[in-house]
């Protein structure tokens, strides 16, 4: 039977994509795991590998296609013996679950987190099948016939994979199936499917496009259309602001101690037979140390909101803003609160260089309970930034300047940052906010306490 291969989610947000480039052949063959194509999304650019063994039958999507929408046919493989041109010919099938969550369509690979980077909404059932799934089913060598990503949550859960029942195609073990096998539990009940949220409503509407051109001379501008990125960043702050209710805090920190701290580790570190340094601490690191440990100490901001409960994380997971070309992207330094700094500065370059190539893996950027926004470079003294769904909370940092300040009386100068914790009042109240923000200042002023 032919095997459709559909436009993959390779992020919870990702609703088009690009199809860049096709790097197998009408009439290859093919073996699982084989890249077939470049997928270009609104973050990044993905590969798609093959789930099957068989030949590339037909192209349905020929490369450079813009805004080709999530599961929508863009190939056809035909099975291991199948005559190929009756593939090629064949009408496609319906796609299965056309809403199914990113890593369940066909030719999909290992693609977003098991936490969404999107505020927490109602995810519609998958369509009941017209009969139960088996468990574990096999292809004739014996392997287990599974999705990359429904493999490392299974492994990640504890979860034999070949006792789950796949419910994609063909039956395919997918990302939903180990997330029910894991609710069920035990008992092996099937989860309750999880009641509807309230209706976000939505804010009055603007002007529309043509009357905002009516008020420009019409050779006064040049209209440069919206990129997928442009439109994730518009709608997530959109629905950032009109569902999070934000309040702001801003302390201001000394810097001198930790400046010299820095110029000391840095003139220190090893360097190899290159004789390039092993790292280079920046400010910015010790901040997202700073901040994770933080939260490891006032447990109550390390939280997540939900509809149904709090979420209180383990570990302290902080993103960091990363501009890149067009917008910007949030990569997730994950424990960064238990890592030593130098595993966070060499951590961040690979992930701010993976940012701006647009390679980031969605497991690198979503996640996390906060962030950190820094426009210091730029000379910005303060600021306040929006909350990154599904985070609590995030810090905007200025820029480190000289400023008078009084000791013992005394008028004196000292580099200062203003700090602006913005929080969602929902997850976090004002003392709380308050504590996180005063446990920060104190690990930034005195900086030797995350070496211990």
């Amino acid at each position: 039977m032919p095997i459709d291969i559909l436009m993959p989610a390779l992020s919870p947000t990702m609703e088009k994509g690009n199809l860049a480039k096709w790097l197998k052949n009408e009439g290859d063959a093919v073996k699982t795991g084989d890249v077939l194509a470049e997928i270009e999304t609104d973050k990044a650019t993905m590969e798609v590998e093959a789930v099957d063994d068989g030949v590339l039958a037909k192209i349905v999507v020929p490369a450079g296609t813009t805004d080709v929408p999530v599961n929508q046919l863009i190939a056809i493989l035909a099975g291991e013996g199948e005559d190929v041109a009756a593939a090629a010919s064949a009408e496609p099938k319906a796609a299965p679950n056309s809403a199914a969550p990113a890593g369940d369509g066909a030719g999909q690979p290992a693609a977003a987190a098991p936490q969404p980077d999107a505020p927490d909404a109602a995810v519609p059932p998958a369509k009941t099948a017209k009969a139960a799934p088996e468990a574990g089913t096999a292809k004739p060598n014996g392997r287990v016939f599974a999705s990359p990503l429904a493999r490392r949550l299974a492994r990640e859960a504890g979860l034999d994979i070949g006792t789950v029942a796949g419910s994609g195609p063909h039956g395919r073990i997918v990302m939903r199936d180990v997330e029910a096998a894991r609710a069920a539990g035990p008992a092996s009940q099937p989860a309750a499917a999880p009641a509807p949220a309230a209706p976000v409503q939505a804010p009055p509407a603007g002007p529309s496009d043509a009357a905002i051109r009516k008020l420009f001379a019409p050779d006064s501008f040049e209209q440069v259309p919206h990129d997928n990125l442009r439109k994730v960043i518009a709608r997530r702050l959109t629905e950032a602001k009109t569902t999070i209710p934000h309040f702001y805090l801003t302390r201001d920190v000394e810097l001198d101690a930790l400046l010299s701290l820095r110029e000391t580790i840095n003139a220190n570190a090893p360097k190899g037979q290159d004789g390039t340094p092993a790292f280079k601490l920046s400010v910015n690191d010790f901040i997202i140390k700073a901040l994770a440990m933080a939260l490891l100490r006032v447990p109550d901001a390390n939280v997540t909101w939900t509809e149904a409960a709090m979420l209180r994380h383990k570990q302290a997971d902080v993103g960091v803003a990363v501009a890149i070309p067009g917008g910007l992207i949030t990569p997730v330094v994950r424990d960064a609160g238990r890592k030593s700094l130098s595993a966070i500065s060499n951590e961040m370059k690979d992930l701010a260089a993976k940012a701006k190539a647009r390679h980031l893996l969605p497991e690198e950027y979503t996640g996390g309970s906060t962030a950190v926004s820094n426009l210091g470079m730029f000379g910005i003294k303060a600021f306040a930034a929006v909350i990154n769904p599904p985070h609590a909370t995030i810090l905007a940092v200025g820029a480190g300047e000289p400023r008078p300040v009084v000791r013992n009386g005394q008028l004196a100068v000292a580099t200062m940052m203003s700090a602006t914790l913005s929080t969602d009042h929902r997850a976090v109240d004002g003392v709380i906010g308050a504590k996180l923000l005063d446990a920060f200042k104190r690990y930034i002023e005195a900086p030797v306490t995350m070496l211990v």
